[in-house]
């Protein structure tokens, strides 16, 4: 392997419970919106790939829209999405800033070490790039982060598990997908990388531990630092049989 391409919720920070629900929660108050997501209700919304398809989930509901005043029209509905995730992205970047979002074990000795070996190291995800950058940031350090490219957002019209943020990624930096290794977290992530023809590895997370992995190459439960003891699971069964090593 000469590359590594990481996600960013879930696998560069902790971010999902301790920041995108938060700020998706703070953003319905803000706007006066008659919603508020349980853990459970997130984990749900977690199967849809990109935080403003998952508000966008809340247009499906005649009550949420009775009760919102949502407009019929399209077009108002589109404006009224985005400045929601404006606002969203805003409250999730400041919760980053605060220290509120943990760093994961083993991403920043991993991302120091590939760079200085002289992999490519990159970050695809289809979260907001603002919101990306900041995980990234935090986790590893200003210097570093400017050292890894970040593709992300809306740079491709599909979510994950589509595998377009991975497939532009590799034809960006000019990798060859046999020598690429993506480290994901959840199954539509895994999915976008094996329809984009990577292997793939995955670092579960207490939203994802129960998905199914069997096409990833290995699951574990951390990637690791001195002193932590790391878990080595079936990529068939990422819970069932753990090996401690």
């Amino acid at each position: 392997m000469t590359a590594l391409i990481f996600d960013c919720d879930g696998v560069l920070g902790d971010t999902e419970r301790y920041g995108h629900l938060p700020a998706f929660n703070a953003t319905f108050a803000a706007h006066d919106l008659p919603v508020r997501w349980s853990e459970d209700d997130y984990a749900e919304k977690l199967r849809i790939g990109g935080g403003k398809e998952r508000m966008a989930s809340l247009f499906a509901d005649p009550e949420f829209v009775r009760a919102a005043g949502i407009p019929d029209d399209d077009a108002a509905r589109a404006d009224l999405l985005a400045a929601w995730h404006r606002d969203k992205t805003a409250r999730f970047t400041a919760l980053v800033a605060d220290g509120a979002i943990p760093a994961r074990p083993g991403i920043a000795r991993l991302v120091t070490a590939a760079l200085d070996a002289g992999w490519t190291v990159a970050v695809a995800s289809t979260s907001a790039e603002p919101s990306v950058r900041a995980v990234l940031a935090h986790a590893v350090g200003d210097e570093t982060a400017a050292r890894v490219p970040v593709f992300a957002g809306d740079v491709v019209p599909a979510k994950k598990p589509d595998p377009a943020i991975y497939l532009l990624a590799v034809e960006r930096l000019g990798l060859d997908p046999a020598d690429t290794l993506v480290v994901e977290d959840s199954r539509n992530g895994l999915l976008a990388a094996t329809r984009a023809g990577l292997p793939c590895l995955v670092t579960v997370n207490g939203y994802t531990r129960d998905e199914a992995f069997d096409e990833a190459v290995l699951v574990v439960s951390e990637l690791g630092d001195p002193g932590r003891p790391r878990s080595r699971c079936s990529p068939t069964a990422p819970t069932s049989a753990p090996v401690t090593t």
